[in-house]
Formats: structure tokens, sequence, C-alpha cells
């Protein structure tokens, strides 16, 4: 039972970390390495500086409902994670960790509806930047795709996860 506490400790950590990237790094769509978009900015690497130089994205329903969520992502994942060392100390044994297992699910529900609105209306979030056929999704997209199968079975981890000592 420690191994397995140890286990989901440590991928609730890592999905949370992943959960952070994705939300605040700079490559959902990439053009050429030399250009890329995220969340927040619109960003091309100046060779005569030799640094990012990043305006910010426009403001469309679409990108924003994908802030909104991953943002309620990373909420709802940290909360989880404060609540499972809440419980882990003052839960009485033999109690199991459903809130926390709950959290976790909606944590991965809605990483999963921000990256799929992102998916499908990414012509719609990057309407007036370069040529969309030119470019493709960048690391932080698949991040949060990543993240999505492993929120969700971190909260099923929880809901069988029995306090012992």
């Amino acid at each position: 039972m420690a191994y397995l506490l140890m286990f989901v400790t440590l991928l609730h950590l890592i999905t949370l970390a992943m959960l952070f990237i994705a939300t605040m790094e700079k490559s959902w769509w990439v053009w050429d390495g030399m250009e890329n978009s995220d969340l927040w900015y619109n960003c091309r690497f100046d060779n005569l500086t030799g640094t990012w130089l990043c305006s910010s994205s426009k403001e469309t329903e679409w990108l924003q409902a994908v802030q909104v969520l991953m943002v309620l992502a990373v909420v709802f994942s940290s909360m989880s994670f404060l609540v499972f060392l809440g419980q882990l100390f003052t839960m009485s044994r033999g109690r199991l960790f459903y809130f926390t297992g709950l959290c976790q699910i909606f944590a991965g529900l809605t990483a999963l509806s921000a990256a799929l609105i992102y998916t499908l209306h990414n012509k719609e979030i990057l309407q007036d930047l370069k040529e969309l056929t030119l470019g493709h999704f960048g690391y932080c997209f698949f991040l949060a795709w990543v993240c999505v199968p492993l929120l969700v079975l971190s909260g099923i981890i929880y809901f069988h996860l029995r306090k012992k000592e």
C-alpha cells in the first residue's frame, strides 16, 4: 500500500507539472521553429538579437475558452493535491479519497475540453497569423493531451486508494 501511495503521489506531481508547463509555455502551434503561438502570446525568434519577441495573442472566444479551461485544470489538480495531503494526515483509517479523485477527474475533463477545442478550432484561434498549413502543433499541445489520461487514471486510483495507517 505504501508503494501505491508513493506512486499516486508521484503521478499526481508529474501530471501537475506537465499541466503547468502546457499552460504556460509557448508552443501550442509552431511554424518552422522560428515562430510559435501559445495560449497567451505569439512569438518569433529574432536572429539579430538572439531573443524571442512576443506580442499578446488576439483574444478570440475559442482562445479564451481554452485559456480558462487549462487554468481550471491546473487549479483542480492543485486543489486535489492539497486536499489529498490534508486527508492523508487528518482522515481516519479505512476511508477513501473520493474528493481528491473527483477533483483529479474534473482536471482531466477540463484539460480534455481545452485540448479538444484547440484541436477543432485552431483556424479561428490563429486566424490572423501565418498560413496554418506551414505550421504544426507544438509540444505543449501534446503535453495537454498526455495529461488527460494521466489525470483520469490518477483520479480513478484515488477512488480505490484506502487509508490504512
